[in-house]
């Protein structure tokens, strides 16, 4: 699972992510929303420690990713929005990289190696070098090579970018059947569709502060809006169009659901106020 606790990050006198807390259990779908420059990818790297908190704590299977950054780092996988690669080398033997760096081993690597090539149909394109490859393959390449150590904790930053629709298909599935699996997957994007369609709650951040976490239904149920779509109420939300005595504040409350045959906790945190100006 993924912890902040009242994590803040600042750029010099910018606020980027401010007092952030927020549990994401084991074998969730969460989706991470927010306009441009609301504090997402800063939150983002601060979860796979790229970043450290200012002040806070960030925890990932209950290790400090600040203090314990080994431990909570064998257990993560980061997807970025941007595919990198090592251009001279083939896709084969940048999975091979990678199952190296996490230690696993030759037998090991090479069976995950195979399933992830059939998992996103690499076998095409695996032995070319990746320097040829379009953005399209480099996304499912590094996705393959993000669940090969077969993580417990799955982050990804705007995964469909570039995607085909048979690839985004076949992304979506793979997200949902991790999570079924118990594998918390923590996914930030813009496509508020995909948040709807496949994200077991949602998280809305602007400037930086969290204004709302919880259930499409819980946020129409708040809003009192319940004809509305998430990119209705999303954009309602965040130009400040919802007043906060409309909006409501969120209790402490633990909201029991069902992941597969699992009933995990979930606790729904105080949704601060909407800042002014928004």
């Amino acid at each position: 699972m993924i912890e902040f606790d009242n994590v803040t990050r600042s750029y010099g006198a910018k606020v980027a992510v401010d007092g952030l807390s927020l549990s994401v259990p084991r074998g969730e779908l969460f989706a991470f929303l927010g306009p441009n420059g609301a504090g997402k990818t800063t939150s983002i790297k601060l979860s796979v420690g790229l970043l450290r908190p200012g002040s806070g704590t960030v925890r990932v299977c209950g290790y400090d990713v600040t203090e314990e950054p080994r431990e909570a780092k064998r257990r993560i996988s980061y997807v970025p929005d941007e595919p990198y690669l090592y251009e001279k080398l083939t896709g084969r033997e940048f999975l091979r990289f990678v199952a190296d760096m996490y230690g696993l081993s030759p037998e090991r690597a090479e069976a995950n190696l195979q399933r992830e090539i059939g998992h996103f149909e690499l076998a095409p394109f695996v032995d070319h070098l990746t320097e040829s490859y379009s953005h399209g393959m480099k996304q499912r390449l590094v996705f393959a090579s993000a669940l090969l150590h077969d993580p417990e904790v799955l982050v990804v930053d705007e995964p469909m970018v570039g995607l085909d629709p048979r690839s985004i298909r076949l992304v979506k599935d793979l997200l949902q059947k991790k999570a079924s699996e118990g594998v918390t997957v923590f996914m930030s994007t813009h496509i508020l569709s995909l948040a709807e369609e496949i994200g077991q709650r949602v998280g809305i951040l602007n400037h930086g502060k969290l204004l709302f976490v919880g259930t499409l239904g819980e946020l129409k149920q708040r809003m009192s809006r319940h004809d509305q779509s998430l990119e209705e109420l999303f954009l309602q939300l965040t130009q400040g169009q919802v007043t906060e005595s409309l909006l409501g504040r969120t209790s402490s409350d633990d909201v029991a659901t069902t992941n597969g045959h699992e009933s995990v906790k979930r606790q729904m945190l105080e949704s601060p106020p909407i800042a002014e100006g928004m």
